[in-house]
Protein backbone atom coordinates (compact mmCIF):
# COMPACT_ATOMS: atom_id res chain seq x y z
CA UNK A 1 0.00 0.00 0.00
CA UNK A 2 1.63 3.63 -1.09
CA UNK A 3 2.53 5.56 2.19
CA UNK A 4 0.67 8.67 2.24
CA UNK A 5 2.70 11.88 1.29
CA UNK A 6 2.90 14.53 4.39
CA UNK A 7 1.11 17.62 2.99
CA UNK A 8 3.99 19.84 4.09
CA UNK A 9 6.55 17.81 2.01
CA UNK A 10 7.98 20.32 -0.52
CA UNK A 11 7.51 17.07 -3.11
CA UNK A 12 3.62 16.97 -2.27
CA UNK A 13 1.05 16.96 -4.89
CA UNK A 14 -1.23 20.20 -4.27
CA UNK A 15 -4.36 21.16 -6.00
CA UNK A 16 -4.39 22.40 -9.04
CA UNK A 17 -6.74 25.27 -10.69
CA UNK A 18 -10.34 23.75 -10.64
CA UNK A 19 -12.01 23.37 -14.66
CA UNK A 20 -14.18 25.46 -15.87
CA UNK A 21 -18.06 24.99 -14.55
CA UNK A 22 -19.65 21.53 -16.51
CA UNK A 23 -22.06 23.77 -18.16
CA UNK A 24 -19.58 25.17 -20.21
CA UNK A 25 -17.78 23.01 -23.49
CA UNK A 26 -13.86 23.10 -23.65
CA UNK A 27 -14.25 24.80 -26.93
CA UNK A 28 -16.44 27.72 -24.74
CA UNK A 29 -13.56 27.86 -22.08
CA UNK A 30 -10.73 28.14 -24.73
CA UNK A 31 -12.21 30.70 -26.40
CA UNK A 32 -13.03 32.65 -22.76
CA UNK A 33 -9.71 32.25 -22.27
CA UNK A 34 -8.30 33.90 -25.17
CA UNK A 35 -10.63 36.82 -25.09
CA UNK A 36 -9.40 37.62 -21.72
CA UNK A 37 -5.77 37.07 -22.80
CA UNK A 38 -7.28 39.65 -26.04
CA UNK A 39 -8.11 41.78 -23.86
CA UNK A 40 -5.42 42.39 -21.80
CA UNK A 41 -3.08 42.61 -24.72
CA UNK A 42 -4.70 45.44 -26.61
CA UNK A 43 -5.26 47.12 -23.76
CA UNK A 44 -1.52 46.95 -22.84
CA UNK A 45 -0.59 47.65 -26.52
CA UNK A 46 -2.82 50.91 -26.72
CA UNK A 47 -0.98 51.89 -23.50
CA UNK A 48 2.56 51.54 -24.25
CA UNK A 49 1.75 52.79 -27.84
CA UNK A 50 0.17 55.78 -26.68
CA UNK A 51 3.47 56.42 -24.31
CA UNK A 52 5.18 56.76 -27.71
CA UNK A 53 6.89 53.53 -27.92
CA UNK A 54 7.59 52.85 -31.46
CA UNK A 55 7.86 49.25 -31.07
CA UNK A 56 4.65 49.12 -29.73
CA UNK A 57 3.08 51.26 -32.61
CA UNK A 58 5.21 48.97 -35.26
CA UNK A 59 3.15 45.58 -33.70
CA UNK A 60 0.00 47.68 -33.85
CA UNK A 61 0.12 48.48 -37.56
CA UNK A 62 1.63 44.54 -38.52
CA UNK A 63 -1.72 43.71 -37.36
CA UNK A 64 -3.77 46.02 -39.61
CA UNK A 65 -1.54 44.94 -42.34
CA UNK A 66 -2.56 41.64 -41.40
CA UNK A 67 -5.37 39.87 -43.70
CA UNK A 68 -5.46 36.83 -41.11
CA UNK A 69 -9.06 36.95 -39.79
CA UNK A 70 -8.03 36.30 -36.29
CA UNK A 71 -6.78 39.93 -36.23
CA UNK A 72 -9.86 41.30 -38.09
CA UNK A 73 -11.20 41.79 -35.00
CA UNK A 74 -8.32 43.30 -32.71
CA UNK A 75 -7.19 45.46 -35.29
CA UNK A 76 -10.26 47.30 -35.40
CA UNK A 77 -10.89 47.05 -31.31
CA UNK A 78 -6.93 48.45 -31.73
CA UNK A 79 -8.44 51.91 -33.45
CA UNK A 80 -11.12 52.18 -31.53
CA UNK A 81 -9.08 53.16 -28.68
CA UNK A 82 -6.50 54.80 -30.34
CA UNK A 83 -8.92 57.47 -31.82
CA UNK A 84 -9.28 59.11 -28.73
CA UNK A 85 -5.01 59.80 -28.12
CA UNK A 86 -4.78 60.72 -31.53
CA UNK A 87 -3.21 64.19 -31.43
CA UNK A 88 -3.36 67.15 -33.75
CA UNK A 89 -0.83 66.34 -37.37
CA UNK A 90 -0.07 67.54 -40.43
CA UNK A 91 -0.20 65.15 -43.16
CA UNK A 92 2.33 65.66 -45.86
CA UNK A 93 2.32 63.66 -49.33
CA UNK A 94 4.94 63.65 -51.35
CA UNK A 95 5.18 61.84 -54.42
CA UNK A 96 8.03 61.80 -57.73
CA UNK A 97 9.27 59.76 -60.39
CA UNK A 98 12.07 56.49 -59.25
CA UNK A 99 15.21 58.50 -59.10
CA UNK A 100 13.90 61.90 -58.60
CA UNK A 101 15.49 61.36 -54.89
CA UNK A 102 12.59 60.84 -52.95
CA UNK A 103 14.02 59.36 -50.23
CA UNK A 104 17.03 61.42 -49.86
CA UNK A 105 14.58 64.10 -49.52
CA UNK A 106 12.29 62.67 -47.04
CA UNK A 107 15.55 62.16 -44.82
CA UNK A 108 17.06 65.89 -44.61
CA UNK A 109 13.69 67.36 -44.45
CA UNK A 110 12.54 65.05 -41.35
CA UNK A 111 16.10 65.58 -39.47
CA UNK A 112 15.52 69.13 -40.64
CA UNK A 113 12.04 68.80 -38.49
CA UNK A 114 13.00 66.62 -35.41
CA UNK A 115 15.98 69.09 -34.95
CA UNK A 116 13.54 71.73 -34.74
CA UNK A 117 11.66 69.70 -31.67
CA UNK A 118 8.76 68.02 -33.74
CA UNK A 119 8.05 64.04 -34.12
CA UNK A 120 7.72 62.89 -37.31
CA UNK A 121 6.54 59.31 -38.56
CA UNK A 122 7.33 58.52 -42.56
CA UNK A 123 4.77 56.01 -43.76
CA UNK A 124 6.90 54.96 -47.00
CA UNK A 125 5.04 53.02 -49.50
CA UNK A 126 7.49 50.34 -51.65
CA UNK A 127 6.06 48.99 -55.22
CA UNK A 128 5.52 45.01 -55.10
CA UNK A 129 6.22 43.05 -57.94
CA UNK A 130 3.40 41.89 -59.78
CA UNK A 131 5.07 38.56 -60.08
CA UNK A 132 6.23 37.47 -56.67
CA UNK A 133 4.32 40.27 -54.93
CA UNK A 134 7.26 40.76 -52.85
CA UNK A 135 8.69 43.99 -52.10
CA UNK A 136 12.13 45.35 -51.00
CA UNK A 137 10.95 47.30 -48.13
CA UNK A 138 14.84 49.60 -48.56
CA UNK A 139 13.41 53.18 -46.88
CA UNK A 140 15.06 52.68 -43.66
CA UNK A 141 18.35 51.49 -45.29
CA UNK A 142 18.20 54.73 -47.29
CA UNK A 143 17.31 57.08 -44.91
CA UNK A 144 20.19 56.02 -42.51
CA UNK A 145 20.28 59.26 -39.98
CA UNK A 146 16.58 59.44 -39.72
CA UNK A 147 15.81 55.61 -38.69
CA UNK A 148 18.58 56.51 -35.53
CA UNK A 149 16.74 59.44 -34.75
CA UNK A 150 14.23 58.88 -31.58
CA UNK A 151 12.32 61.54 -32.73
CA UNK A 152 11.46 59.79 -35.89
CA UNK A 153 9.80 56.60 -36.74
CA UNK A 154 10.18 55.31 -40.26
CA UNK A 155 7.84 52.37 -41.74
CA UNK A 156 8.00 50.76 -45.01
CA UNK A 157 4.82 48.64 -46.51
CA UNK A 158 4.29 47.10 -49.51
CA UNK A 159 2.14 48.68 -51.64
CA UNK A 160 0.53 45.82 -53.17
CA UNK A 161 -2.40 46.51 -55.39
CA UNK A 162 -3.71 49.35 -54.06
CA UNK A 163 -4.87 52.75 -56.13
CA UNK A 164 -1.32 55.05 -56.67
CA UNK A 165 0.68 52.62 -54.70
CA UNK A 166 -0.98 53.68 -51.35
CA UNK A 167 -0.71 51.24 -49.16
CA UNK A 168 -3.62 49.52 -47.92
CA UNK A 169 -3.91 50.21 -44.46
CA UNK A 170 -2.33 53.71 -44.88
CA UNK A 171 -5.05 55.55 -43.52
CA UNK A 172 -5.52 53.37 -40.48
CA UNK A 173 -1.67 53.18 -39.64
CA UNK A 174 -2.05 57.36 -39.92
CA UNK A 175 -4.72 57.50 -36.75
CA UNK A 176 -2.05 55.04 -34.60
CA UNK A 177 1.16 57.54 -35.67
CA UNK A 178 -1.31 59.97 -34.36
CA UNK A 179 -1.90 58.53 -30.94
CA UNK A 180 1.82 57.36 -30.91
CA UNK A 181 2.61 61.15 -30.37
CA UNK A 182 3.87 61.78 -34.09
CA UNK A 183 2.21 65.42 -35.38
CA UNK A 184 3.91 65.28 -38.13
CA UNK A 185 2.99 62.43 -40.90
CA UNK A 186 4.94 62.36 -44.22
CA UNK A 187 3.43 59.68 -46.78
CA UNK A 188 5.51 58.61 -49.58
CA UNK A 189 3.98 57.12 -52.22
CA UNK A 190 5.35 55.02 -55.51
CA UNK A 191 5.38 57.04 -58.13
CA UNK A 192 5.70 55.53 -60.99
CA UNK A 193 2.29 56.49 -62.69
CA UNK A 194 -0.48 55.33 -61.02
CA UNK A 195 -3.07 57.57 -60.09
CA UNK A 196 -1.78 59.78 -57.30
CA UNK A 197 -5.76 60.28 -55.80
CA UNK A 198 -5.36 58.05 -53.11
CA UNK A 199 -2.69 59.86 -51.23
CA UNK A 200 -4.05 63.36 -52.62
CA UNK A 201 -7.13 62.49 -50.72
CA UNK A 202 -5.33 61.24 -47.05
CA UNK A 203 -2.98 64.56 -47.02
CA UNK A 204 -2.84 68.24 -45.87
CA UNK A 205 -0.35 69.32 -48.45
CA UNK A 206 0.82 67.54 -51.30
CA UNK A 207 4.40 68.02 -52.82
CA UNK A 208 5.87 67.22 -56.10
CA UNK A 209 9.05 66.35 -56.27
CA UNK A 210 10.36 67.08 -59.98
CA UNK A 211 14.12 66.53 -62.03
CA UNK A 212 15.62 69.48 -64.40
CA UNK A 213 16.22 68.03 -67.92
CA UNK A 214 14.45 65.03 -67.18
CA UNK A 215 11.71 65.84 -69.89
CA UNK A 216 9.51 66.39 -67.34
CA UNK A 217 8.65 70.55 -67.81
CA UNK A 218 6.02 69.78 -70.52
CA UNK A 219 4.68 66.53 -69.44
CA UNK A 220 4.61 68.57 -65.76
CA UNK A 221 2.30 71.02 -67.56
CA UNK A 222 -0.63 68.75 -68.15
CA UNK A 223 -3.53 68.70 -65.79
CA UNK A 224 -3.56 66.14 -63.43
CA UNK A 225 -0.93 65.58 -60.80
CA UNK A 226 -0.09 69.48 -61.50
CA UNK A 227 -3.68 71.02 -60.28
CA UNK A 228 -3.21 68.38 -57.37
CA UNK A 229 0.26 69.73 -56.00
CA UNK A 230 0.38 72.56 -53.27
CA UNK A 231 4.31 72.85 -54.12
CA UNK A 232 6.33 71.68 -56.57
CA UNK A 233 9.93 70.96 -55.34
CA UNK A 234 13.39 70.84 -58.17
CA UNK A 235 15.32 68.28 -56.58
CA UNK A 236 19.32 68.01 -57.23
CA UNK A 237 19.82 71.54 -57.65
CA UNK A 238 23.29 71.43 -57.22
CA UNK A 239 26.64 71.15 -59.24
CA UNK A 240 25.99 71.60 -63.35
CA UNK A 241 22.65 71.30 -62.99
CA UNK A 242 21.29 74.49 -60.96
CA UNK A 243 20.89 76.34 -64.00
CA UNK A 244 18.63 74.26 -65.46
CA UNK A 245 16.70 73.72 -61.86
CA UNK A 246 16.40 77.14 -61.88
CA UNK A 247 14.63 76.98 -65.25
CA UNK A 248 12.81 74.41 -65.11
CA UNK A 249 11.43 76.46 -61.54
CA UNK A 250 10.69 79.61 -63.82
CA UNK A 251 8.77 77.19 -66.25
CA UNK A 252 6.58 75.68 -63.14
CA UNK A 253 5.82 78.82 -62.02
CA UNK A 254 4.16 79.69 -65.11
CA UNK A 255 2.37 76.44 -65.63
CA UNK A 256 1.19 77.12 -62.59
CA UNK A 257 -0.40 80.07 -63.27
CA UNK A 258 -2.87 78.34 -65.24
CA UNK A 259 -4.46 76.26 -63.14
CA UNK A 260 -7.56 78.22 -61.83
CA UNK A 261 -6.96 79.54 -58.09
CA UNK A 262 -7.40 76.48 -54.89
CA UNK A 263 -10.19 76.51 -52.85
CA UNK A 264 -7.58 76.46 -50.08
CA UNK A 265 -6.75 80.33 -51.81
CA UNK A 266 -2.92 79.01 -51.57
CA UNK A 267 -1.01 80.26 -54.50
CA UNK A 268 1.01 76.75 -55.10
CA UNK A 269 4.95 77.95 -56.22
CA UNK A 270 7.94 75.74 -57.72
CA UNK A 271 11.34 75.90 -55.69
CA UNK A 272 14.74 74.28 -55.86
CA UNK A 273 16.69 72.26 -53.52
CA UNK A 274 19.41 70.01 -53.10
CA UNK A 275 18.69 67.22 -51.05
CA UNK A 276 22.28 65.63 -50.79
CA UNK A 277 24.02 69.54 -50.03
CA UNK A 278 20.67 70.00 -47.33
CA UNK A 279 20.48 73.20 -49.35
CA UNK A 280 16.37 74.68 -50.04
CA UNK A 281 15.19 72.35 -47.12
CA UNK A 282 14.69 75.18 -44.80
CA UNK A 283 12.69 77.03 -47.55
CA UNK A 284 10.06 74.09 -48.29
CA UNK A 285 9.30 74.11 -44.54
CA UNK A 286 8.73 77.54 -44.36
CA UNK A 287 6.87 77.11 -47.36
CA UNK A 288 4.63 74.53 -45.81
CA UNK A 289 3.93 76.60 -42.61
CA UNK A 290 2.78 79.31 -44.90
CA UNK A 291 0.08 76.91 -46.27
CA UNK A 292 -0.93 75.67 -42.70
CA UNK A 293 -1.34 79.06 -41.49
CA UNK A 294 -3.44 80.04 -44.64
CA UNK A 295 -5.73 77.10 -44.32
CA UNK A 296 -6.39 76.87 -40.54
CA UNK A 297 -7.34 81.06 -40.72
CA UNK A 298 -9.58 80.39 -43.42
CA UNK A 299 -10.94 77.38 -42.42
CA UNK A 300 -9.79 75.17 -45.38
CA UNK A 301 -7.70 72.74 -43.37
CA UNK A 302 -11.04 71.07 -40.66
CA UNK A 303 -12.89 70.91 -44.30
CA UNK A 304 -10.56 69.50 -45.95
CA UNK A 305 -10.25 66.68 -43.05
CA UNK A 306 -14.11 66.35 -43.34
CA UNK A 307 -13.69 65.39 -47.16
CA UNK A 308 -10.79 63.33 -46.14
CA UNK A 309 -13.06 61.93 -43.93
CA UNK A 310 -15.69 61.10 -46.41
CA UNK A 311 -13.09 59.96 -48.67
CA UNK A 312 -12.22 56.87 -46.27
CA UNK A 313 -15.73 56.20 -45.45
CA UNK A 314 -16.52 55.71 -49.01
CA UNK A 315 -13.29 53.25 -50.07
CA UNK A 316 -13.72 51.41 -46.68
CA UNK A 317 -17.29 50.79 -48.04
CA UNK A 318 -16.40 50.23 -51.44
CA UNK A 319 -13.58 47.64 -50.42
CA UNK A 320 -15.54 45.85 -47.98
CA UNK A 321 -17.69 45.23 -50.36
CA UNK A 322 -15.81 43.82 -53.09
CA UNK A 323 -14.55 41.94 -50.40
CA UNK A 324 -17.90 40.17 -49.50
CA UNK A 325 -18.51 39.83 -53.04
CA UNK A 326 -15.53 37.91 -54.27
CA UNK A 327 -15.32 35.60 -50.89
CA UNK A 328 -18.92 34.09 -51.81
CA UNK A 329 -17.69 30.15 -53.64
CA UNK A 330 -21.05 30.54 -55.26
CA UNK A 331 -19.77 34.33 -57.13
CA UNK A 332 -16.16 32.80 -57.53
CA UNK A 333 -17.51 29.47 -58.86
CA UNK A 334 -19.42 32.38 -61.60
CA UNK A 335 -16.54 34.11 -61.69
CA UNK A 336 -14.20 31.21 -63.76
CA UNK A 337 -17.32 30.47 -65.90
CA UNK A 338 -17.83 33.69 -67.16
CA UNK A 339 -14.29 34.26 -67.82
CA UNK A 340 -14.77 31.34 -70.07
CA UNK A 341 -17.07 32.46 -71.65
CA UNK A 342 -15.68 35.59 -72.24
CA UNK A 343 -12.64 33.71 -73.92
CA UNK A 344 -14.49 31.88 -76.20
CA UNK A 345 -16.10 34.96 -77.44
CA UNK A 346 -19.79 33.77 -76.23
CA UNK A 347 -20.28 36.91 -74.17
CA UNK A 348 -18.84 40.29 -73.26
CA UNK A 349 -17.18 41.73 -69.88
CA UNK A 350 -19.69 43.69 -69.63
CA UNK A 351 -22.94 41.61 -69.60
CA UNK A 352 -20.61 39.10 -67.40
CA UNK A 353 -20.60 41.45 -64.95
CA UNK A 354 -23.64 42.39 -65.20
CA UNK A 355 -24.88 38.64 -64.57
CA UNK A 356 -22.41 38.23 -61.72
CA UNK A 357 -24.07 41.53 -60.09
CA UNK A 358 -27.50 40.42 -60.55
CA UNK A 359 -26.08 37.37 -58.10
CA UNK A 360 -25.42 39.58 -55.87
CA UNK A 361 -29.00 41.36 -55.47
Amino acid sequence: MAEKKNDTDALSEKDGVNNPPKHLSEKAATAIKQKRKQVVSIESLVGELTSGNTTALSKAITLIESEAKQHQHISKTLLQQCLQHTVPSFRIGITGVPGVGKSTFIERFGTHLTQNGHRVAVLAVDPSSTVSRGSILGDKTRMEALVKDSNAYIRPSSSGSSLGGVARKTREAIILCEAAGFETIIIETVGVGQSETAVHSMTDFFLLLKLAGAGDELQGMKRGIMEMADAIVINKADGDNIKAAKLARTEFNRALHLFPPKESQWAPKAMTCSALNNEGIDAVWKSLQEYLEIVKDNGYFSEKRKQQNRFWLLQTIENTLQQQFFNRPDIQKAFEEQLKKIHQQETTPFEAAEYLLSMAT
